[in-house]
């Protein structure tokens, strides 16, 4: 094995980033800093060879890394679940992650940060740029069945989401909405939906129906006043309006599902919209 890439021994205080600014991506790799383009992990790796590890995603406002506990905390959950063969090395990943953020900008970038952890025993966190997406989506239902063994782990075996868009993309949609073989409404392949009920209840999909204990979905039902709700296909079909949230969407209208169309985005939808924006920034400024 490579010196650079061995990983530091448990409790091993990481090397930290160069603290100079930078243009361009940035990965972390077991505490060593490059340009992501560049890090690299062996082969063998099982996260590379068979998806075995868990990741995160966590937005980065202006150089300000928000909810980073609460995504480390999902981290370690999905960790213990997935079996990892070593500690959550959280104090590394608490140094590493803003000071990844500070390198490759601080207040000038807005984005995100990727943590990967796999099986094989590399550490990895990387910026990315915030991907491209549209101010309202188009969702297409794909079938799914979600794999039980997984429940409450954010798992590298992304596979079968990816390519649940790429199907969805096929059909004309911008993105898919995951519904079991008996018609039940999960969620989108990287985000949970609400819809809002002819008598005005906001709702989502309950976690037992097997889908991501997302940490946005969680916020949004505590500041909108959301409930949980198990819906088929056709009530998704029947709804007054309908959103998908996420780290990087925050709230995104739906403006169709399948040929139903929707006047996006909605009262509720805005609603919801502002009131997760207020917490990020109220969030955002506490931690300053």
């Amino acid at each position: 094995m490579d010196e650079a890439a061995k990983p530091e021994p448990s409790g091993a205080a990481p090397a930290g980033p160069r603290r100079e600014q930078v243009a361009g991506e940035l990965a972390c790799l077991d505490g060593r800093t490059s340009p992501a383009a560049e890090a690299a992990i062996p082969v063998t790796d099982a996260g590379l060879l068979r998806g075995d590890g868990v990741f995160e995603v966590i937005r980065v406002y202006d150089g300000r890394v928000f909810a980073l506990a609460e995504h480390l905390d999902r981290l370690e959950r999905s960790a213990a679940n997935l079996r990892l063969p070593y500690p959550v090395p959280r104090e590394a990943l608490e140094l590493e992650t803003p000071a990844l953020v500070e390198q490759r900008g601080g207040a000038g970038f807005d984005g995100v940060v990727r943590i990967v952890l796999t099986t094989g025993g590399r550490r990895i966190v990387i910026t990315e740029p915030l991907p491209p997406s549209p101010a309202q989506v188009r969702l297409g239902f794909v079938t799914y069945a979600p794999t039980r063994v997984l429940d409450g782990i954010k798992s590298l075996s992304y596979a079968a989401n990816m390519l649940s868009s790429r199907l969805a993309r096929e059909r004309g949609f911008d993105e898919a909405l995951l519904v079991t073989p008996h018609g039940r409404v999960l969620e989108a392949p990287t985000a949970s939906i609400f819809y809002v009920t002819d008598d005005g209840a906001l709702c989502t999909p309950p976690l037992d129906e097997h889908i991501l204990a997302s940490i946005t979905r969680d916020l949004v039902v505590r500041l909108a006043g959301g409930e949980e709700r198990a819906a088929a296909a056709e009530e998704l079909l029947a709804a007054a309006e309908a959103f998908i949230v996420s780290t990087t969407r925050e709230v995104q209208p739906v403006a169709a599902i399948e040929d139903r169309e929707f006047d996006a985005p909605g009262g509720r939808t805005r609603a919801a919209a502002a009131a997760l924006r207020n917490h990020i920034e109220a969030a955002l400024a506490g931690a300053a």
